[in-house]
C-alpha cells in the first residue's frame, strides 16, 4: 500500500481507547445497578478479560470521529462508542469458542474459554450484549429517547439475524460449501461490515445529522468494513501470529473462501486502494472536518496487526 498513517491519528486513536476503556471500566465495575440483584465475581472478571485487554478500540473511534463531525462527541457518544465496543467483544468471545472458531489466543492473550471455562465464556458474552443494550437504554441525561430508541434499533439489526450473528452463521456453513465471490462479499458485509456501517452511522444519530449526511457516514462504514475484513483475510494469508496476537493460516486450513485468497495478494492490495478512495469520497462533503476518518480509512487498509 502506498498510505501512511501519521503521528497524529495514532494520537487520536490511542486518546480515543484511553477514553473508551476508562468508560468500558466504570461500567464494569462490582457495583450492582438499579434492578440488579448482585455481580457474580468470575462472571464478571472474565467479562473484563474479555474487553479490557489493548484492543484498539477502531469501532468506538469511528462513533466518536462521527460525533465529532456534529460537535457531538460528548459522554451521550462515548456511551455510545462503549456499548458498541461491548458487542463487538462478546462477538470476538464467542468466535474463539471450540463450536465456532476455536481460538486459544486474542490480542496475544488467553481466550476466555482458555482463561476460565467455555460456560462461563458463553455467559461473559451474553452478558456483554445485554450490557450494550443496557447503556444505550439508560438515559442518563445524555440522549433523547428518540435518539435511543433509533441507536437501539440500529444496533439489534447490526448484531443481530441480518447483521453480524447472522454473517458469523454464513461463515461457519463456507466451511463446508464455498460460497461464491457474492456469497463471500455477502458474508463479510455482514459478519464485520454491519458493525463498523452502524459505529459510523451512530455519530449521525448522536449529531442529529441531516439524512444526506448519515448517508455520507453509512457508506463511509460500507466501504471501511469491506477494506477492514479484506486487510484481515490478508493478514491471515500473510500475517505473523506473534504479531497478531492470534493464530493466522486458519481460514485457509478450514477451506474457508476468502476474496484474498480467491484473487491473490496483488489484487486484494488493489481493492485496498480502491476502497480507501471510496471511504475517502464518501466523507468528502464534510471537507477538511473529516481528516481522522480518512486517516482511519488508510489505517484500516494497512493494518500490519
Amino acid at each position: 500500500m502506498d498510505h501512511t498513517v501519521d503521528d497524529e491519528f495514532e494520537a487520536a486513536l490511542a486518546h480515543r481507547a484511553r477514553q473508551v476503556d476508562a468508560t468500558l471500566d466504570e461500567l464494569l465495575d462490582a457495583r450492582p445497578r438499579d434492578g440488579e440483584i448482585t455481580r457474580p465475581a468470575r462472571l464478571l472478571e472474565a467479562m473484563r478479560h474479555g474487553v479490557l485487554n489493548g484492543g484498539k478500540r477502531l469501532r468506538p473511534f469511528l462513533v466518536l470521529e462521527s460525533a465529532s463531525l456534529f460537535d457531538a462527541d460528548g459522554p451521550g457518544a462515548l456511551r455510545v462508542a462503549a456499548a458498541v465496543e461491548c458487542v463487538h467483544c462478546y462477538s470476538l468471545i464467542h468466535d474463539d469458542l471450540p463450536a465456532m472458531d476455536d481460538d486459544d489466543l486474542r490480542r496475544g492473550m488467553p481466550t476466555v474459554h482458555r482463561a476460565y471455562d467455555e460456560a462461563t465464556a458463553i455467559l461473559a458474552g451474553d452478558s456483554l450484549l445485554t450490557l450494550a443494550f443496557d447503556i444505550l437504554a439508560d438515559g442518563m441525561d445524555h440522549l433523547a429517547t428518540d435518539q435511543r430508541s433509533d441507536l437501539v434499533l440500529s444496533l439489534a439489526r447490526a448484531a443481530g439475524l441480518g447483521g453480524m450473528a447472522g454473517g458469523q452463521a454464513l461463515d461457519l456453513q463456507a466451511e463446508k460449501q464455498a460460497p461464491d465471490e457474492a456469497g463471500i462479499i455477502t458474508l463479510q458485509a455482514m459478519k464485520t461490515g454491519a458493525l463498523i456501517r452502524f459505529s459510523c452511522e451512530a455519530g449521525a444519530v448522536v449529531g442529529r445529522a441531516d439524512p444526506a449526511r448519515r448517508e455520507a457516514l453509512r457508506e463511509y462504514g460500507n466501504a471501511v468494513g469491506l477494506a477492514f475484513q479484506l486487510a484481515d483475510d490478508l493478514l491471515d494469508l500473510t500475517g505473523d501470529s506473534a504479531a497478531l496476537g492470534k493464530a493466522t493460516g486458519k481460514d485457509q486450513a478450514a477451506g474457508k473462501a476468502t476474496l484474498a485468497a480467491l484473487h491473490g495478494e496483488e489484487w486484494a492490495r488493489r481493492q485496498l486502494r480502491g476502497l480507501v478512495a471510496q471511504a475517502e469520497e464518501a466523507v468528502a462533503i464534510f471537507k477538511d472536518r473529516a481528516g481522522r476518518l480518512r486517516a482511519a480509512a488508510r489505517f484500516v487498509a494497512d493494518r500490519r496487526r
